[in-house]
C-alpha cells in the first residue's frame, strides 16, 4: 500500500499532512501525482469522496516555490462560494508550515476588500467564474502570471450557467501553462472545451464513469406522494442511533422549506441550504452539519455539489435528480474514505423514468425496499401534484382578431431578438468555433 513517504513530499506538507491525520494517499491521488508533476495537462474524472482535492492539492503545493510578486501564480475556478471555502480552508490546512499567500473570491461578498486582497499579493486565488471576471474588469486581477489554471467540478460550472465566463477565463489565459481539471462526471460540452484550450491532456480515470462507489448500499421505496415521503422520513429519522447524519437531498428550494416545516419535532437538528438563503446562512448550516451539531441537512444539487461532508451515515434522495449523474455526486457523500454507507431513494410513479436511467447509467438496479407497516401513506397532494385540469371550452373559443389599422411590421433592422433555447445554443457554438481557430492560429 503506497503511502505520503512514496509522493517525496518536502517536509513542510508531511508534517502538516501528520496534523491532519492522513496516512495514505488515496488512489486518484497516487495516480494524479506523476502526471500532474510533468507539467502535462491532465483531466481527472474521480467520484466525490475519493480525495480528488488534494489529488492536485498536493502536486501543485510541492511545485510552488517561495515569491513575493502580487499576481496569483495558481487560479483555482470553483462553481459555488461554498466549494470556495471548502478549497482554502484545505490549502490553509497543507501550508501551515508554507510560506504561501491564498485567498478566495465570490459574488454576493464585498468586492472592494476582495479587490484589496488580490492587490497585496497571493500566490494562489480560488474563485468563482463571475467574481473572478469581476477582478479582471477592474485591472485588479491580471492572469499574466498564471502557470497553473486549476478547473474543479467543470460540468457544475457549466449546468450553472457559467459557460460565458469560462471562455474568457480561458481565452485570457497566458499561452504556456498547465490546465488541471476535475471532475465526478465530463459532458459532451467539458470535452469540448478540453478539446480546444488544453494540450494533449492526460487522463486520469480510475472506474468507468458513472459507475457507483462499491461501498455504498442503494436501497428505494416506491412511495406514491409528497405528504408520504415525509411520514417515511419521519420514520426514519426516529432511529437516532442508526441516522446519525442524514442528507437529505431535494429537487428545488420550495420543497426544501415545505420540508423542513413539514418535519415537526426535529427542528433542534435540522439545516437547510438553498440559493434563497443568505450567505451567511448558508455557510452556518454547512459548518453545524460538519461539526456534528446537526444531525440532519436538506439540500439542493446546487448548493451542495463539490462540498466535502464526514461520515454522513446516510443520504437521502426525497427527489429523485432529473440528471442521471447527479444522483452519483449525491450518493458520494457517504460512504467515503473506505467506509460503508447507505443511500435511500423515495420514488413515485412520476420518477420511475429517472429511476430506470439512473439504473442506465450504473448498469445495476437499485434494491426496492417494502414501506414499514407503521408509515401512514395518504392521498393527500399538494399543489404541484395535482393533476392538471383544463377547460373543454376554451378548445371552441373563438380565437381573438389582432387589429389591423396604424399597426405595421416593424423594419429588420429595428427588430429585437430573443436569444433563448436553440438560437442561443448555436450562438454560444460560434464563440466555441472562433475561440478554437483562433487558437489553431
Amino acid at each position: 500500500m503506497p503511502s505520503f513517504t512514496d509522493l517525496e513530499l518536502p517536509k513542510a506538507l508531511n508534517k502538516a499532512l501528520d496534523d491532519i491525520g492522513f496516512k495514505a494517499p488515496t488512489p486518484i491521488q497516487v495516480k494524479s501525482f506523476p502526471i500532474i508533476m510533468s507539467g502535462k495537462d491532465a483531466v481527472g474524472i474521480a467520484q466525490t469522496g475519493t480525495g480528488k482535492t488534494f489529488a492536485y492539492l498536493l502536486p501543485m503545493l510541492k511545485q510552488l516555490s517561495y515569491s513575493e510578486q502580487r499576481q496569483p501564480r495558481v487560479l483555482i475556478v470553483v462553481p459555488t462560494r461554498e466549494l470556495v471555502v471548502q478549497v482554502v480552508d484545505e490549502i490553509a490546512k497543507l501550508t501551515k508550515y508554507m510560506s504561501v499567500r491564498c485567498a478566495g473570491v465570490y459574488g454576493a461578498s464585498n468586492i472592494n476588500k476582495q479587490k484589496q486582497i488580490v492587490h497585496d499579493g497571493l500566490d494562489i486565488l480560488v474563485g468563482t467564474p463571475g467574481r473572478i471576471i469581476d477582478l479582471t474588469l477592474s485591472r485588479t486581477l491580471q492572469f499574466n502570471s498564471v502557470k497553473k489554471l486549476i478547473i474543479d467540478e467543470a460540468e457544475e460550472m457549466l449546468n450553472l450557467g457559467f459557460r460565458g465566463q469560462l471562455l474568457k477565463i480561458l481565452d485570457s489565459m497566458p499561452a504556456r501553462r498547465q490546465n488541471i481539471l476535475f471532475s465526478a462526471t465530463l459532458n459532451e460540452e467539458v470535452e469540448e472545451l478540453i478539446e480546444i484550450f488544453f494540450n494533449t491532456p492526460e487522463y486520469i480515470e480510475l472506474i468507468s464513469r458513472g459507475t457507483p462507489l462499491e461501498k455504498i448500499i442503494q436501497q428505494a421505496y416506491l412511495i406514491p406522494n409528497f405528504h408520504s415521503k415525509v411520514n417515511l422520513l419521519r420514520f426514519l429519522l426516529e432511529k437516532e442511533d442508526e441516522f446519525s447524519k442524514v442528507l437529505v437531498f431535494v429537487r428545488n428550494k420550495g420543497i426544501a422549506e415545505d420540508l423542513e416545516k413539514e418535519l415537526r419535532g426535529f427542528e433542534d437538528e435540522i439545516g437547510v441550504i438553498h440559493s434563497n438563503k443568505s450567505q451567511s446562512n448558508r455557510f452556518k448550516a454547512v459548518q453545524l452539519f460538519q461539526e456534528d451539531k446537526l444531525r440532519i441537512l436538506i439540500a439542493t444539487d446546487v448548493i451542495a455539489r463539490g462540498i466535502d461532508f464526514e461520515k454522513v451515515s446516510h443520504v437521502i434522495n426525497f427527489d429523485m435528480p432529473r440528471d442521471p449523474a447527479a444522483y452519483i455526486h449525491r450518493i458520494g457523500r457517504t460512504g467515503r474514505a473506505d467506509k460503508a454507507g447507505i443511500a435511500l431513494s423515495f420514488i413515485t410513479e412520476k420518477e420511475a423514468e429517472l429511476q430506470h436511467q439512473i439504473e442506465e447509467l450504473m448498469n445495476k438496479k437499485l434494491e426496492i425496499f417494502a414501506i414499514p407497516d407503521e408509515v401512514e401513506l395518504t392521498d393527500e397532494l399538494t399543489k404541484d401534484e395535482m393533476p392538471v385540469t383544463r377547460d373543454k371550452n376554451l378548445a371552441k373559443a373563438k380565437k381573438l382578431e389582432v387589429p389591423t389599422g396604424a399597426f405595421h411590421e416593424k423594419k429588420a433592422k429595428n427588430r429585437k431578438e430573443q436569444l433563448g433555447g436553440k438560437r442561443y445554443q448555436e450562438s454560444q457554438r460560434r464563440t466555441l468555433a472562433k475561440s478554437r481557430s483562433k487558437r489553431k492560429r
